[in-house]
């Protein structure tokens, strides 16, 4: 049967071509160009380009961890973070709470309507006519963005709903949808991975220009490639027993019935590839200042740097200052990383300074990480890490710690930070905004911001960094060789010696090797959108974002050194549902419109 409706269900637009035509206006008051046809359209470079811009606004702006449609609810939902607002989606995935009608949608809504965009483009964009403003090499490269766009758009909805359906031809409102149904994972990882391998021929290595900026390059073409092969030879994705039964109405089968060994070599040759065509190309590991706590922080800061493989123009943006910044400061107190992601950062001398956890939650201490949850420091240290009486919890880090998170007594900007309960930035002086853990976010957070003065600077939000697939690149390789190689250790130790850590022990078997790069990608990739999905990629989610989350004890303390303030305290308990929750429910609206498309299983 057809269905002639405007159905949301794939974002089907009506075509405005961003000729910004005004609703208001009588048929009859009309300008020449706004009957246009498209064929008509196409044939003229302007509003080619135009249609081909309009594709990039569905790019997610991931700086939005929480609000507009909840755009990225992934780091708060993972065991990173914590916010004080309990009315939040992401706030509903840590109780348990979030369903099949309450879903935040806008993404599916947002990548098909992309996807369908790149369609249209990609159909009509041959009528274009090359010229001297829109050479062949030019048209090449719009066809190669609007290739990338389509397979980016793609990913974003596998990485949360699995199998999805595959669009690569413009939908009319007057096909028949229930037909259209969801392709099986390895389908569509195929397809992601050969529009890669397409788009990587037609895209140059850099941008043109800086008017160009933004835009994907054979760099951003390559680290997709690899980021999906790494996620299709995962435990999630790769012969998941949990899956082994899920099939559409037809009785096809959407997850691998068998484990494949061989996806990790696929995801290690793409990942290397990545690598060395990018650093052949000029990009590198982010270098520019000596010290370590400077070079990480910076990193994300300085827009377009050479470690930068794709990003996200977000204009002048206030959002993450406000979130994070204290109260002090004119901030929300809102972006509060858990003392377990503390907890994750080694001491500067590579060992680790817990090692589990009692029944209680109570921190088993390694004893010979030199870690201690007592005393205070008595000297600032040289290059001004940490300042005379801070914690000693908070000294001799991970450089990257310092660039990361803001604690208690910590100078940030012109001020030490007061978090216990009656200090500047404690929950006595905060209202419904304040800090839950003890801890807020520095990392992104721009310095030179001022909110009282409005003053704020230019965001960007990196979708791939080189720095993730020199991760990715270890990872799948000693999966691959089963055993800890070389060019692992080297891989990894670039990644640390690059945060002034040092090398990883020699002699670690797979298994050790395994947990080392886990908690690498746990800390280097911080916050960046990788946790949530790699805690659900290696099928250990239901243990990260699940239980008691913990912080510092912060209706308690009258000064920086008031001992009951440093007491491990539970802020919350979470709920996750095994297999259930490490997939996404399609939104109910959707699934209520097309009787082909199956629902994930458990919702």
């Amino acid at each position: 049967m057809k269905k002639n409706t405007r159905n949301i269900l794939f974002g089907l637009l009506t075509l405005n071509l961003v000729f910004n035509v005004s609703c208001k206006k009588d048929f009859l008051d009309k300008g020449p160009e706004e009957d246009i046809a498209i064929q008509d359209a196409f044939k003229q470079r302007r509003y080619a380009e135009a249609f081909l811009t309009d594709i990039y606004a569905g790019l997610p702006n991931e700086i939005y961890f929480t609000d507009f449609a909840d755009i990225n609810p992934f780091i708060i939902a993972s065991d990173e973070m914590n916010i004080p607002w309990p009315e939040k989606f992401p706030k509903l995935m840590n109780k348990g709470s979030w369903n099949s009608y309450n879903v935040t949608g806008q993404i599916y809504k947002n990548m098909y309507e992309g996807i369908r965009k790149a369609n249209i483009f990609l159909k009509y964009f041959e009528l274009t006519p090359v010229s001297t403003e829109l050479t062949a090499e030019n048209k090449q490269r719009w066809n190669g963005e609007a290739i990338f766009l389509r397979a980016f758009y793609h990913f974003q909805l596998m990485r949360i709903y699995g199998p999805v359906p595959v669009l690569d031809y413009p939908v009319n409102v007057s096909d028949d949808f229930t037909a259209i149904k969801r392709k099986t994972l390895d389908e569509c990882v195929d397809f992601v991975v050969s529009e890669c391998d397409k788009a990587i021929s037609m895209l140059d290595m850099h941008v043109a220009t800086n008017r160009d900026l933004g835009r994907p390059t054979e760099a951003a073409a390559l680290a997709l490639k690899a980021r999906v092969l790494l996620y299709s030879a995962s435990p999630l994705w790769n012969g998941n027993p949990d899956y082994k039964n899920f099939a559409d109405k037809q009785g096809n089968r959407l997850f691998p019935q068998e484990y494949k060994a061989e996806k990790w070599e696929l995801a290690a040759n793409a990942a290397k590839d990545c690598i060395d065509k990018c650093e052949a190309a000029g990009y590198g590991l982010f270098r520019k200042y000596p010290n370590p706590v400077q070079n990480y922080q910076q990193l994300f800061l300085e827009n377009n740097n050479t470690e930068v493989l794709f990003a996200r123009n977000s204009g002048l943006d206030s959002w993450m200052e406000k979130c994070s910044f204290p109260g002090s400061l004119g901030g929300w107190n809102g972006w509060n990383p858990t003392q377990a992601q503390v907890d994750a950062y080694e001491m500067d001398n590579g060992q680790a300074p817990i090692q589990g956890y009692n029944a209680d939650g109570s921190p088993v201490i390694n004893p010979t990480s030199g870690y201690t949850e007592t005393g205070f420091a008595t000297a600032d240290e040289p290059s001004g890490r940490w300042l005379a009486g801070i914690s000693n919890m908070y000294v001799h880090r991970d450089p990257r710690f310092y660039a990361t998170i803001n604690y208690n007594g910590a100078f940030f900007i012109d001020r030490r930070l007061q978090f216990w309960q009656t200090g500047a930035d404690g929950r006595g002086n905060s209202g419904r905004d304040y800090n839950t853990t003890g801890y807020l976010l520095k990392k992104f957070s721009d310095p030179a911001v001022s909110i009282p003065q409005q003053r704020f600077t230019l965001k960007t939000w990196i979708f791939f960094r080189l720095g993730e697939m020199y991760l990715n690149y270890a990872e799948a390789l000693n999966e691959a060789r089963n055993t800890p190689v070389t060019e692992v250790y080297n891989s990894i130790n670039a990644i640390r010696n690059r945060a002034g850590m040092p090398d990883l022990p020699a002699g670690l078997n797979v298994s050790q090797m395994r947990d080392a790069i886990r908690n690498e990608r746990r800390v280097e990739l911080a916050f960046e959108t990788h946790r949530f999905f790699d805690a659900h990629r290696w099928k250990i989610a239901a243990q990260t974002d699940k239980g008691p989350v913990y912080g510092m004890n912060i209706s308690a303390g009258t000064s920086l050194q008031d001992v009951n303030y440093y007491k491990r305290t539970m802020i919350e308990q979470r709920v996750f549902e095994s297999p259930k929750h490490y997939l996404f429910p399609i939104p109910q609206s959707e699934i209520d419109k097309n009787p082909n498309m199956v629902q994930n299983p458990g919702w």
